[in-house]
């Protein structure tokens, strides 16, 4: 008995998967992404477009977290650490290359109602200092960042929660049109905040629901109080940014260097606020104090985590949201690949361990991440020397910052918000491929500037789930096909030769951005598939019907794939007549398809459209305009392949 348990023992444990090294190896490149881009570096090619990138980085970051700590309802100097601390976290565990992490407009505006909520501002006054705290500021000022810090806190260890739940599939729910209309709605209620120092206007805060609505009314009830200097320092602030970088942005290819125009405007304004006494003498308002140094760690205010629930889910839910849309957006521009639970846990520990060295919230905002783009980051070393120059700001050069005007820092701000204000542009576009699409664009937007983004952001959620389910219900699952159409072949044997194979692929479900991503997939791996015999064909080969979108749950093919042709240049000929709906997702992945298939020396055509569907392709991507590409039926798509065929073997005889 005894050598019988022995030996089960033994059977059993050889069973077992034991962690080895090199499993660890792959954890750690999996979980700490650095490691893997890190020791394949080159210095050559990347370190000088990096270090470009990384000063005009450094420029963002800091009037950005000057601006956005303001907005935040604490001290400005906090927004530099937020500048600071979340960008060296991402790095190392964010899959973004390009994703410039730090302080961000969003979650500010969502920090703030807490901290106003909690410690209104009219009972002290920002400016006042007192020996007897940290950094020079007041007790007051560190309770409204502990307040903040407390947010972000929560916020990332919803985020890291939400990750090691592996939740992160979920985020195909956040579409497009949803993350646009929040992120320009919310870009609209930043710019309104803003208004009070473009127009030196002493206002109260005003937030809660309609607020934005009730900041514009007190604007005009209070229109002769506006202070004239400051609306024209304000006024030619936004000329110049605005006129000098779209010269940047025109003439960037002929240009080695792009000028930094907020780096000069903030010192241009600095000088003159200082030389004129501009604080005195007209009673603008600046930036004032910032204290050198970073103060030892501290733990954030645990005693208000319960009074902060909601803002924490928003921050962790809106600040998630707008970053992975430009993380996807810059892994799809420049063709590499993200894990969403991974982005899940970088964000989270770049707010969970931020929230120990006072800072507020932080997420990836478009300005910085789209100014990587235009001056040629190629890694996230870009980010790091940004965060040395930020280092060095709040070390040696933040106290020079004092005479900075506010109003010059509001238009930078509002300058910088560009990217997501010309989102308004994408109403176009959506009324054009999808009017319901343009309907839950225009309602989320609606419901961000009444409410806030994260209430926007949950009713398009919820709204775009209600209207496919909507309309799944009301669809065919099943395409009936025409039996003499299936049996039709077509003989393509000139002189002896085969030719090309041609696939057929019906496509029996709506193409929407729940189905997108595995449609694509699927449909890539029918055209890699290699042949399984070499032997030639006569005729085209026998249509398989392939249900790509069998159902929701079902991520592959149900039935098997036919070989394709790997010595002649094959067509795919896409079905359509079970597309009985699509959304812009869906176009935009079918465009996307048609190119793959293209740059892949595949012809793709396109039977059974409907005229909304022709349409909407058309407006969305550059198609072929030599041949045509649209059929009545399969039928005729194959019959157009036939004739192409035959002229081109007709073509090669009369050369000879």
């Amino acid at each position: 008995m005894t050598g019988a348990k022995k030996k089960k023992k033994s059977v059993l444990l050889s069973k077992m998967h034991i962690p080895c090294c090199e499993d660890f190896k792959q954890w750690c490149r999996r979980r700490l992404p650095i490691l893997e881009w890190a020791p394949h570096y080159n210095l050559k090619e990347n370190l000088l477009p990096d270090t470009m990138s990384g000063i005009m980085l450094a420029v963002q970051q800091v009037t950005q977290g000057l601006a956005f700590a303001i907005l935040s309802s604490v001290h400005p100097v906090f927004g530099l650490y937020g500048s600071l601390f979340p960008a060296i976290i991402y790095a190392i565990f964010g899959m973004g290359r390009h994703v410039a992490t730090g302080t961000f407009a969003l979650t500010s505006l969502i920090s703030a109602n807490a901290v106003e909520r909690l410690l209104p501002s009219s009972s002290k006054n920002l400016t006042i200092q007192s020996n007897t705290s940290m950094l020079g500021l007041s007790d007051f000022e560190m309770e409204r960042i502990g307040i903040a810090a407390a947010i972000s806190f929560l916020g990332g260890v919803i985020q890291v929660a939400i990750f090691v739940l592996q939740l992160g599939s979920a985020t195909f729910l956040l579409t497009e049109p949803v993350i646009s209309a929040m992120t320009t709605g919310a870009a609209t209620h930043v710019v309104t905040s803003q208004l009070k120092y473009l127009l030196g206007l002493k206002m109260p805060y005003i937030s809660g629901p309609l607020g934005f609505f009730y900041i514009y009314a007190y604007i005009f009830e209070n229109i002769k109080s506006i202070q004239l200097e400051a609306l024209l320092l304000s006024l030619l602030s936004i000329v110049v940014l605005v006129l000098v970088k779209e010269l940047n942005e025109k003439f960037k290819r002929k240009i080695k260097i792009v000028l930094p125009v907020d780096l000069v405007l903030i010192i241009a304004a600095s000088l003159a606020c200082y030389c004129t006494n501009m604080e005195n003498t007209y009673g603008l308002e600046v930036v004032g104090h910032i204290p050198k140094g970073i103060p030892p760690p501290k733990a954030p205010s645990m005693n208000v985590l319960s009074a902060v629930i909601t803002e924490a889910f928003g921050v962790a839910l809106v600040g998630y949201a707008a970053s992975l849309a430009l993380a996807q957006g810059s892994a799809k521009k420049f063709k590499y690949s993200i894990d969403d639970n991974q982005e899940f846990l970088a964000h989270g520990l770049s707010n969970v361990i931020s929230s120990f060295f006072f800072c507020i919230p932080s997420a990836a905002a478009m300005g910085r991440t789209t100014g990587l783009y235009s001056t040629g980051a190629k890694t996230q070393v870009a980010c790091l020397i940004s965060c040395i120059l930020v280092l060095t700001v709040i070390y040696a050069i933040g106290p020079l910052l004092y005479w900075l005007p506010m109003c010059v820092l509001a238009s930078i701000i509002v300058v910088g918000l560009k990217g997501m204000l010309i989102q308004f542009w994408d109403l176009k576009k959506y009324w054009n491929v999808d009017k319901i699409n343009w309907g839950i664009w225009v309602s989320t937007y609606v419901f961000t500037i009444c409410f806030a983004a994260n209430v926007g952001l949950l009713f398009g959620v919820l709204c775009t789930i209600a209207i496919v389910i909507g309309r799944f219900s009301r669809t065919k699952t099943l395409n009936m096909k025409n039996m003499k159409e299936m049996e039709f072949k077509v003989k393509t044997e000139v002189d002896g030769e085969s030719l090309q194979a041609v696939k057929i692929i019906s496509m029996n479900n709506p193409l929407v951005f729940l189905n997108t991503k595995n449609f694509h997939i699927d449909l890539m791996n029918i055209i890699q598939k290699e042949n399984a015999s070499n032997q030639p064909t006569n005729d085209i080969s026998k249509y398989e019907q392939n249900t790509l979108l069998n159902s929701l749950s079902n991520d592959n093919c149900n039935e098997e794939v036919s070989q394709l042709c790997t010595n002649e240049k094959c067509s795919l000929i896409l079905d359509c007549s079970g597309l009985t709906f699509f959304d812009y997702p869906g176009i935009s992945m079918l465009v996307e398809v048609y190119m793959d298939c293209k740059s892949r020396s595949v012809d793709v055509s396109l039977a059974h459209c409907s005229a909304s569907l022709i349409k909407a392709m058309k407006y969305c991507g550059n198609l072929d305009s030599e041949k045509p590409i649209f059929f009545d039926s399969v039928s005729a798509a194959i019959s157009n392949i036939h004739s192409n065929k035959n002229l081109s073997k007709l073509n090669d005889q009369s050369e000879v």
